[in-house]
């Protein structure tokens, strides 16, 4: 059986029109549940609930794209390029641990700041994939609200910023949904 060659342009398109959904759901979830965390866990306990939530947010990922129809590891589905450089991007966040890891052991409250900002960067290059400015809002919002936060309100690192995030991911699913309208 011989597999049809697609260009780059129609392997951009078919990415383009998926829904783009089961990783940001994740992304939702996993943060939420930091801040539930932070509000009632000891400082170790919220650190590890960060740790674990944000390096989770693949795996549910995968898990929601069954129930949104994208099914990440469905192999019937056509090689795509551009699959492929949203999981290198995946794999970009989780190698930011090793930035935010040093800073983490020197003061265990700029985890929500690192990680938050780090794992967020991942969203420039979807911008372009999927030719829309969701993708760059994303990033940039992200930015600058974890960064205010987390100078504003030191208290509540683990606190506000989760929920700030989560905030970010439910203008930026909402925005997702409606773009092919």
């Amino acid at each position: 059986m011989t597999q049809l060659v697609r260009s780059l342009e129609e392997q951009k398109q078919a990415f383009k029109e998926q829904k783009l959904l089961a990783t940001p759901i994740a992304g939702l979830l996993a943060w939420l549940i930091v801040g539930v965390a932070g509000l009632f866990l000891s400082p170790i306990g919220k650190v590890w609930v960060l740790f674990i939530a944000t390096g989770s947010i693949v795996y549910l990922g995968m898990f929601i794209s069954k129930f949104t129809g994208e099914n990440f590891l469905d192999k019937r589905k056509p090689r795509n390029t551009f699959d492929t450089l949203f999981f290198y991007t995946v794999g970009q966040a989780f190698l930011v641990y090793s930035i935010a890891i040093p800073f983490f052991l020197v003061d265990y409250s700029s985890l929500p700041l690192t990680v938050g900002i780090l794992t967020g960067l991942m969203w420039l290059p979807l911008s372009w994939i999927i030719d829309h400015w969701i993708g760059i809002f994303h990033a940039v919002a992200r930015t600058i609200i974890v960064l205010a936060l987390w100078y504003v309100l030191p208290q509540h690192r683990f606190v506000a910023i989760p929920f700030a995030i989560a905030g970010i991911y439910v203008v930026t699913i909402t925005i997702l949904i409606n773009r092919k309208r």
